[in-house]
């Protein structure tokens, strides 16, 4: 295969795919950037640029060729999908794959669901919520309230995030929700210690992975998506935090 004769175009286009599948599914800046950049080296292009940031994605290449910006305006935590277009970028690496056939393929991973059944990750959060609950030296009888509260949350969660486009919105409904839940229990004797049962149930909400690439991108000097990714953290947990206090203050 000879992939020096690979048109620049095709490349270009391999190459912000690759990187908006993985931004969008909750990689890395650096791992993004440097997926780009082996791409293109593997397709004889050494002299490729991409800066990323969490809603955007810029790349170039020395000489006459374009510019080119990705607009990313949803992303999810899919590791699945991070893991497929690692995959498929050491195939082009090794020469296994010409650009059309990246393309096709990156083009399955983008349009595929490969996430969980919605009804699975309530379960989750479900048996999560609980275990943590345990985990934080709460009692096993209020094991069930804390897996309750924590479902019952995190199925609010789900369902205003195809309502709303302000996601801290919904996440302030599902803590609300939570804390509303655990002080009408431990009201009405369903459970005992209302601080433990709602420190298990709003853990499935917790952006840990987005604190986890925050902290990563600052150490490895992406100072810009660094920040921008705390901020949205911060944001999170602060939405989480004020449902909390409301339910407090009201109940």
């Amino acid at each position: 295969m000879e992939i020096r004769t690979t048109p620049t175009y095709e490349i270009i286009e391999v190459c912000l795919l690759a990187g908006k599948i993985m931004l969008s599914s909750g990689a890395e800046t650096y791992r993004i950037e440097d997926t780009m950049t082996r791409i293109a080296a593997s397709y004889g292009i050494h002299s490729s640029h991409s800066f990323v940031t969490p809603t955007g994605i810029i790349f170039s290449m020395d000489g006459n060729d374009p510019t080119k910006l990705i607009r990313i305006s949803e992303r999810s935590t899919d590791l699945h999908k991070v893991t497929k277009v690692n995959s498929i970028s050491r195939q082009i690496s090794s020469g296994e794959l010409t650009a059309k056939e990246a393309l096709v393929k990156l083009k399955e991973i983008e349009t595929s669901n490969l996430a969980f059944p919605i009804w699975l990750q309530i379960f989750a959060a479900f048996i999560a919520s609980g275990c943590f609950m345990i985990m934080y030296q709460g009692l096993w009888t209020d094991f069930l309230v804390a897996c309750l509260a924590g479902g019952l949350g995190f199925s609010t969660l789900v369902y205003l995030h195809k309502l709303l486009e302000i996601k801290f919105f919904a996440e302030f409904i599902a803590s609300l929700i939570i804390g509303a839940f655990a002080f009408i229990a431990v009201s009405y004797n369903w459970g005992t210690y209302v601080d433990k049962i709602i420190i298990g149930a709003v853990m499935p909400l917790v952006p840990g992975l987005l604190i986890t690439n925050a902290v990563r991108d600052l150490i490895t000097g992406h100072l810009v998506s660094g920040i921008a990714k705390g901020a949205e953290a911060f944001l999170t947990a602060s939405a989480i935090g004020s449902g909390i206090a409301v339910a407090f203050i009201f109940l």
